[in-house]
């Protein structure tokens, strides 16, 4: 055995540890089942492999395959392999303590195994199936002192068949399916009594804030065959509590502590909210005086509130503040590896595109995630997932088998785990027992019985569509679309996929990547045929042949912007497109927030990223590199924003800040090809109330003289004339218009296209640039970018997007920018910082490469 597949057992009552890694080899290589757990089995040849890992990506790292993000790299890899079962096996050294108990704790196994120790199988795979199942097998009577082994058999995952995972239509399928073990496996030593399922209730009053009642509850097991007298000990907010428990044998009860109250609590409050402040809850059973057992909890006090409002729509609120969902739709890895740096470096990425919140459709990832969305403020929407077994039993025609009896019973145990596992998370704040249907009669009850159990604190959702169910009632959300390309007037109006109520998933498709990363993911020949060829088949997008290929996507950016002459001039020109259909998606949302009637209430862009080298629905890319969609996000969902609307040509400030805004001054004008100003008012003494709110600044009336492509520049100023926001929208004389008649689930057609061609036509202009580094004792790196434009014409700079580059002339990432993609008048300036880890220089001097739509591409050094 490796070092990485052994474990040494602790040795104290309260302890647990995670088994460090895994040997991994096909069963087509055992030949008995019952020797492969048993110590000193011979393992020449078997794969190491991480704590979670599944098999493709346990082969993958050990160098079995080449890039499987390249181009059609993955198509290769023979499916075969993994149809048949695979074995994980680690070896268990024991010290030779007395009087405790060891457990092992297992979930995350895709899709169902066979559980060995020491030659005894301690699980079948009848019992240890579903992935979001929790098992707790006690192998005392096995361990002994010395050298033991625990064998895991994997049988092959298939979400139609089983309670798993899947990628519906997301990306192409992983050639094992994702079979394997995804999350920790725990072994834990216990006294006589041990404690499980610690949580706290909370009551928070609203809307004072001021005081706090908590209440602790942990579940109490009794190991053994005889009565035992424990007393169960519980540290929460500062105050000690005790409770003596006698316990017959075997028997399990819950213990719940003295109601504490606490005065002037701190508030958990959604990143640009407020803090993010934790509390814990630490628990401990002694026996005879010792330690039997520990656990530990840690949450946070907050009040979530998602009734429906006057229109059907589920309306959130949290502190007693209204809350407008801003979300995006979160996606793995494509082999379900962990990497928590990678994690919170997309989590970042949500908080400074200025989302609160992401959608887990399925997927439910490991404790580290929610502790992180916990830790940054970012709100949650957990759920199960469609278009496999989860709804095989009511998705009509849809992929996924009808359940068996034992079905029933595994979603039961998936759903009472999973909100054991959720419910203190103040990230959390729903559960969606349904997607795309919701669930029938009797498996919404199970599911409701198992929440409430729980004492499940938030709401409890139907599904992500327009449907509704007895126990839960009306979900309160809409799934109506759209998923590919629609014009940005779509969103404006108040019917399918528009601003009105809570749309659960839904953009315009397609996200083009950068050329940076086009390039790594994409062979020359598939890159030459991206831009040529529109109705070819996309690999990187889709094994749907709804979305296989990106022929809406691209006749609209011909027909709206000119055919593309090239690959360079077809990835800047969806950049444009997706900056403008992303920005208006989440300015309607935004604006209608706080409508008399029929308000928007939350939005999830479809989907926040993806999980390998994708072309759609990614606000950024799988390499963390930034494009046009991350931008037109970026601007939409400022704390304080100045918009156009695309359906009345009104000028609006949203403010998203908890605080009201006075003496703020909208500034509009509209621009010809050339430079030439045909339009331009100033609106000062505009004030704006918080929590979402809006002002109507003016209204842009029909202006003469425009070409058919015109830019108009809005300008936000504070109080003292210091410009503090502005938005620059290109836009045209001629309407896309939308054939509502033909709306389809996926995309409603337009018949006819805004005239953008125009923008080719902007003249060059020189931009002179200067680029500052400073190193930050917190291993980060600023780099700060003035720009000027110094023509002495009219036209403007138009969308200068910076990147900052390292060794080899690479983007480096992730970065988080101040501002890009950024439109300058002659005369005008701006400054932009980026900051990012000085160890992703790669030991290099950082150059910044700008880029523009009429502005040369050149590196800039220090």
């Amino acid at each position: 055995m490796t070092a990485g597949a052994v474990l040494t057992l602790p040795g104290t009552p309260g302890s647990s540890a995670v088994i460090p890694g895994f040997l991994m080899q096909t069963s087509a290589k055992v030949t008995d089942d019952v020797a492969v757990s048993r110590p000193g089995y011979a393992t020449a040849g078997w794969v190491p492999v991480s704590p979670r890992s599944t098999v493709f990506a346990g082969l993958l790292a050990a160098g079995r395959y080449a890039d499987p993000f390249y181009s059609t790299t993955m198509k290769s890899v023979n499916t075969a392999d993994f149809k048949v079962p695979w074995w994980y096996r680690a070896d268990l050294v024991a010290g030779g303590e007395s009087g405790q108990r060891t457990v092992v704790d297992l979930s995350g196994v895709v899709s169902q195994a066979d559980v060995w120790v020491d030659g005894t199988l301690v699980a079948a795979k009848d019992r240890v199936a579903g992935q979001y199942t929790r098992h707790e097998l006690d192998i005392t009577a096995l361990v002994h002192p010395g050298l033991n082994s625990i064998a895991v058999k994997v049988y092959p995952n298939d979400p139609a068949k089983q309670l798993t995972s899947g990628w519906i239509d997301w990306t192409q399928t992983p050639p094992d399916r994702n079979m394997g073990i995804v999350r920790d496996v725990v072994v834990r030593r216990t006294g006589a009594v041990a404690v499980a399922n610690a949580y706290v209730v909370t009551g928070l009053a609203v809307p004072a804030l001021d005081h706090a009642d908590l209440t602790a509850k942990v579940a109490v097991r009794n190991q053994t065959a005889a009565t035992v007298a424990a007393t169960v000990q519980a540290t929460l907010a500062g105050t000690t509590l005790s409770q003596p428990v006698s316990l017959a044998a075997h028997e399990t009860r819950t213990v719940t502590f003295a109601r504490q109250s606490v005065d002037h609590p701190q508030v958990w409050w959604p990143a640009g909210m407020g803090a993010q402040p934790l509390y814990s809850l630490d628990v401990s059973a002694d026996v005879a005086g010792a330690v039997s057992d520990l656990a530990h909890e840690s949450f946070g006090i907050r009040d979530v509130r998602a009734p429906l409002n006057a229109g059907g729509a589920r309306a959130y609120s949290i502190n007693g503040r209204p809350l407008l969902i801003r979300g995006a739709g979160w996606s793995p890895d494509l082999f379900l590896r962990w990497d928590a740096r990678y994690v919170e470096d997309k989590l970042r990425y949500v908080r400074d595109l200025g989302l609160n919140t992401v959608r887990l459709e399925g997927h439910l990832e490991a404790d580290e995630f929610f502790e992180l969305t916990d830790r940054l403020g970012i709100l949650t929407l957990p759920g199960w997932e469609c278009c496999d077994k989860w709804e095989g039993d009511v998705n009509g025609g849809e992929p996924g088998e009808k359940w068996s009896e034992a079905d029933f019973v595994i979603a039961e145990d998936s759903m009472a785990a999973e909100a054991a596992r959720l419910r203190d998370h103040p990230s959390v704040i729903s559960f969606l027992i349904g997607s795309d249907f919701p669930p029938s009669a009797r498996i919404e009850k199970n599911y409701v019985d198992a929440l409430r159990a729980t004492e499940w604190p938030t709401a409890i959702v139907a599904a992500a569509s327009d449907d509704s169910s007895p126990i839960t009632g009306p979900s309160g959300m809409k799934m109506t679309g759209p998923y590919d390309w629609v014009p940005p007037s779509y969103w404006y109006a108040k019917r399918e996929g528009g601003a009105v109520g809570f749309n659960s998933e839904t953009s315009a498709g397609p996200d083009i990547p950068t050329l940076d990363t086009l390039r790594r993911m994409m062979s020359p020949a598939e890159l030459d045929t991206l831009w040529r060829n529109f109705t070819a088949s996309q690999y990187h997008r889709s094994p749907s042949s709804t979305f296989g290929t990106l022929k809406i996507f691209d006749n609209a950016l011909a027909g709206r912007y000119g055919a593309p002459t090239g690959l360079e001039d077809y990835v800047r020109k969806a950049q444009l497109a997706q900056y403008e259909a992303v920005r208006a998606q989440f300015e309607a949302y935004g604006r209608n927030f706080r409508d008399a009637s029929d308000p928007s209430t939350g939005v999830v862009y479809w989907m926040l990223n993806s999980g390998w080298t994708s072309l759609h629905w990614q606000l950024f890319d799988y390499y963390l590199d930034q494009n046009g969609a991350y931008w037109g996000a970026k601007k939409a969902n400022e704390p304080l924003h100045v918009q156009y609307s695309y359906d009345n040509h009104s000028v609006v400030v949203v403010n998203n800040r908890h605080g009201a805004e006075a003496g703020l001054t909208v500034e509009a004008g509209l621009f010809t090809m050339d430079g030439t100003q045909k339009y331009l008012k100033s609106v000062a003494g505009i004030g704006v109330p918080g929590d979402g709110d809006r002002a109507v600044a003016l209204t842009v009336p029909t202006v003469s003289g425009l070409s058919g492509t015109y830019l108009a520049r809005l300008v936000l100023k504070d109080g003292t004339g210091r410009e503090i926001g502005r938005n620059v929208y290109w836009l045209s004389t001629k309407d896309d218009v939308i054939d509502w008649a033909n709306n389809d689930w996926y995309y409603v057609p337009t018949t006819s296209y805004a005239n953008l061609a125009g923008l080719s036509g902007l003249a060059p202009v020189s931009v002179t640039a200067s680029a500052t580094s400073a190193g930050g004792a917190d291993g980060t790196t600023t780099t700060t970018v003035t720009l000027r434009n110094t023509s002495t014409g009219k036209v403007p700079a138009f969308m200068v997007d910076a990147h900052v580059l390292g060794a080899a002339g690479a983007p480096v990432l992730p970065v988080r920018w101040s501002d890009n993609d950024v439109s300058l008048w002659p005369g005008e300036s701006t400054t932009l910082t980026a900051t990012y880890r000085t160890a992703d220089l790669s030991g290099a001097a950082p150059s910044v490469r700008l880029s523009g739509w009429n502005v040369a591409t050149r590196v800039i050094g220090h």
